[in-house]
């Protein structure tokens, strides 16, 4: 049966409950005698301190390899010569600091970029340069030589509840600054497979290709989350967008600034979620918390006594749901700093103190391999990635960087050799000579020759 009162008995009530919150933004209660609501006074305040992000990188394309014959070259007249390509992409930014000119992004709007140009809401442009990324989390910090710049307030997004409006900000599709409004659809989205450490606020507010890293806010104008992926099973947006929360992002912020880098530890364990059928076998009363399968000898779980079979409920006060949110919160320690871990021991609850250690991976400097690679630092390639070498770091003045390797680059053949691992490319090095490495950037590959 239909309410054919209904309209005129909500609408007053819908529209005290939007001045209700709109106060805080110091709406005007009226214009010319007239109520209207109006998103402008924040955004006026707010919309300066988002950026469009605009980048350029040379990508060296694949060599015929008919090239590699000398005769076939000769014969034609050919050069040997490797080609590049120019690509070019956009995205958006938040400036977090005006004084030092502090610019938070996501490292997939910069990732492999030479070139970073900033442009400001007032129609100003900056190269930018890259003081840190962490690729893992999504996040970068880029800083530009710039006075006069606004910032963003920043919220606790701790205190965020579903329901709450929201708008974001940012540069889609290459169009300039745009605004899209909404609320927060839910909270603390994990398991997704779009970052290595995820723990999103999922908004209805209109998020596009180009407004990653731009600016989640509140009505008041505070940030409270940086727009970054959007599920978009047709192409275009479906009402369902991503932003990483703002204490995340800052926690992150911090270390990229001091480290260049964010050094994640090591807790030393593997876990899996609880299932209704581990519930009823450990005898458990909560439904929340994770089991521990297995502890890594001499990590910071082995030295504070943590065993295979036990429940985590919590680390650092934080409840445990499910093994994604253990990892996010373990993510953003630093080596050398305490976790308080609450557990169940059989039907004992116990509280353990672990220290966060240092990440146990290969790693060497490539100088000492072969002069080509002097200024690189090289790393085995992470678990469920292409096996192989991976360029960890690239000083931006060797060698290797002018040759167009760029961090995050794996090496899949040496000298015409699969290496899979450090102790194979040591074997087909020779220091004396050229080193020809087969490089994997993405979806794309090509040769290079160090000499």
């Amino acid at each position: 049966m239909k309410c054919t009162n209904c309209k005129n008995i909500l609408l007053p009530i819908l529209v005290t409950l939007f001045f209700m919150e709109s106060s805080f933004a110091g709406f005007p209660a009226s214009v010319d005698g007239q109520a209207l609501p109006s998103l402008a006074p924040m955004l006026e305040k707010s919309m300066p301190a988002v950026v469009n992000i605009s980048t350029t990188k040379n990508v060296q394309l694949r060599e015929n390899p008919l090239l590699r014959d000398p005769f076939f070259r000769h014969f034609f007249q050919l050069p040997r010569q490797q080609k590049r390509q120019q690509k070019n992409s956009l995205g958006s930014g938040v400036i977090i600091d005006s004084q030092q000119g502090y610019v938070l992004t996501n490292n997939h709007v910069i990732d492999k970029a030479d070139k970073i140009m900033v442009t400001l809401s007032d129609g100003r442009q900056f190269n930018a340069v890259l003081l840190g990324t962490d690729p893992e989390a999504d996040v970068a910090v880029i800083q530009i030589p710039a006075n006069n710049l606004t910032e963003l307030p920043i919220a606790n997004s701790n205190h965020l509840r579903v329901g709450d409006f929201v708008v974001a900000i940012g540069n889609p599709f290459g169009l300039g600054q745009t605004v899209t409004s909404g609320i927060i659809s839910a909270l603390g989205r994990t398991g997704l497979g779009i970052e290595g450490y995820e723990d999103f606020i999922q908004t209805d507010a209109s998020i596009n290709p180009g407004n990653s890293g731009g600016a989640l806010v509140n009505l008041r104008g505070e940030f409270i989350g940086m727009n970054t992926a959007i599920l978009a099973p047709s192409g275009g947006n479906v009402g369902i967008g991503f932003a990483i929360p703002s204490n995340m992002a800052m926690t992150l912020k911090n270390s990229l600034i001091k480290h260049g880098e964010v050094r994640r530890g090591l807790l030393g364990v593997t876990t899996q979620n609880l299932s209704t059928e581990l519930i009823k076998a450990f005898g458990l009363k909560n439904r929340h918390g994770v089991v521990i399968s297995k502890v890594e000898g001499n990590s910071a779980a082995d030295i504070a006594g943590i065993e295979p079979g036990d429940i985590i409920l919590s680390l650092n006060g934080k409840k445990t749901r499910g093994s994604h949110q253990l990892r996010n919160i373990v993510g953003l320690l630093q080596i050398g700093d305490e976790v308080h871990i609450e557990l169940m021991r059989g039907e004992d609850k116990k509280v353990v103190t672990a220290i966060i250690g240092k990440p146990q991976r290969i790693k060497i400097i490539g100088g000492k391999l072969h002069r080509g690679l002097k200024g690189t630092v090289l790393t085995a390639t992470p678990k469920n990635q292409l096996e192989g070498i991976l360029f960890a770091k690239i000083e931006q003045k060797s060698y290797a960087w002018k040759s167009g390797l760029r961090p995050g680059d794996i090496i899949i053949s040496a000298n015409r050799y699969r290496v899979r691992n450090l102790d194979e490319l040591k074997q087909v090095i020779d220091p004396r000579r050229a080193l020809l490495i087969n490089i994997q950037r993405g979806s794309e590959a090509f040769f290079l020759v160090l000499q």
